[in-house]
């Protein structure tokens, strides 16, 4: 037989196993901690645009993309590590190549060029969302070598560094300052 303090216990348990349930389920999603143990690799190749060959000549070779300036990536939020240039191709376009990232997998990862100072620890994490930025699209494998093309109405002389934004925290996961050459 269940007692009358039973009963009126009953309701209240189910409501907080709802509770709890749906904040557990929240928070999976939101955190999405699995991402953390999960890498994914890409490794594409230098880009590269191919000079049209001319009437007179046989075989006009390939012009080679010239680095504008670069950087090396340090740890914000999360150990990152890796090299980035900025690549102007032989048709006036530019790229962003990220070389040897190394990093977290995270929610909403995001490649932006910005006009932010580059700064070490966690006084930097935050700035990249403050002043002027682009984002290049998302971030398209935590680990590798990947190319992230610059919209042509971008004026790359108004950035100065890139950062692996999150969006989902509007947090850097990692920054590079990116020095002319």
């Amino acid at each position: 037989m269940v007692s009358e303090r039973g009963r009126r216990r009953r309701p209240l348990l189910i409501g907080a196993a709802v509770v709890v349930s749906a904040g557990l389920a929240f928070g999976l999603y939101w955190f999405a901690p699995w991402q953390l143990w999960v890498d994914d690799t890409v490794n594409e190749a230098v880009p590269s645009v191919s000079a049209a060959p001319t009437p007179d000549a046989q075989a006009t070779p390939a012009a080679e993309p010239r680095t504008v300036a670069q950087g090396t990536l340090i740890s914000h939020e999360h150990t990152t590590t890796g090299t980035v240039k900025l690549l102007r191709l032989p048709d006036g376009s530019h790229v962003l190549r990220l070389e040897n990232l190394d990093t977290s997998n995270g929610p909403d990862l995001r490649v932006w060029l910005t006009d932010a100072p580059v700064i070490e620890g966690r006084d930097g994490w935050h700035v990249f969302d403050d002043g002027k930025y682009v984002s290049l699209g998302a971030l398209k494998g935590n680990k590798g070598d990947q190319n992230y093309p610059v919209p042509a109405d971008v004026n790359v002389a108004d950035y100065r560094s890139l950062a692996i934004w999150c969006d989902r925290f509007d947090v850097s996961f990692g920054a590079a300052a990116l020095d002319r050459t």
